[in-house]
């Protein structure tokens, strides 16, 4: 690798976009940076586009929303260097990121699949990631020269951004529990009861909770459905609404019907 400082552009720069520009270039990389609603951290040269910003850049790093990522990439990619890289680190589809990859082919560039899978405030450029797609391997050396951590998948691009997201449907289904949990009981008033419970389960948790809860739940599901629907009754009953709650009797039963 050259000992010239690397030209990277970061398109958005909100908390995790400007936490790793700032990292960025503490490291030494020349950053070049756009987003329309935020300024740029100290260090980043800011630009008026995405055009202009991946220009000379050997790497982009688009970190702005899944939303806006295919706009961006349409915006940036006929201004891209040869050679250089479009790294995709929004939170979106498989599909998504596969289109994204078509997109860039027909400029005769590659886009890589980047899943960012921890909160980066706190952890800025060192955040884990995953990487797949062509130009992976490259999009992690350069990264990990400058202090991040990308491990590689060897695949399309969009396993990366699948293994986030099955991770998602876990943690962010659990995160939803515990809140619409926590909001049923301060309205049954045993907010805190309820609080040392979840605690105190988490707590115990091992190796053997995954398949406890799997076979468990098939084992159970009958018994369950029911347990849940009075659940769903309850918190209707104390004007809290049961998404999550429904969603768990509905899938109990339909486990329930297959059996």
């Amino acid at each position: 690798m050259s000992n010239e400082a690397p030209v990277i552009a970061v398109l958005g720069l909100g908390e995790a976009g400007g936490a790793m520009a700032t990292d960025l270039v503490a490291a030494g990389a020349t950053v070049r940076g756009y987003d329309p609603a935020v300024a740029g951290p100290p260090g980043v040269v800011e630009t008026g586009s995405e055009a202009e910003a991946v220009t000379g850049a050997v790497l982009v790093l688009s970190v702005n929303s899944a939303s806006a990522a295919t706009a961006a990439l349409g915006a940036g990619i006929a201004a891209l260097a040869d050679g250089a890289l479009w790294a995709d680190l929004n939170t979106a589809s498989p599909g998504t990121k596969e289109q994204l990859d078509r997109m860039a082919a027909e400029h005769g560039a590659r886009c890589v699949d980047v899943a960012i899978m921890a909160p980066v405030p706190g952890k800025g450029l060192r955040v884990p990631m995953l990487a797949s797609g062509g130009g992976a391997a490259e999009v992690a050396a350069l990264l990990g020269s400058l202090g991040a951590s990308v491990d590689v998948l060897e695949g399309a691009p969009g396993l990366a951004a699948s293994r986030k997201l099955l991770r998602s449907v876990f943690f962010k289904g659990l995160a939803a529990a515990v809140v619409e949990a926590l909001e049923a009981g301060k309205a049954a008033g045993c907010e805190e009861w309820l609080r040392d419970n979840i605690v105190t389960e988490l707590d115990a948790a091992d190796e053997s909770t995954v398949d406890r809860l799997v076979s468990g739940t098939r084992q159970h599901a009958v018994r369950r459905a029911a347990e849940m629907s009075a659940a769903t009754d309850m918190l209707g009953e104390l004007g809290v609404d049961p998404a999550v709650t429904r969603a768990s009797r509905d899938l109990l039963a339909r486990l329930a019907g297959s059996r």
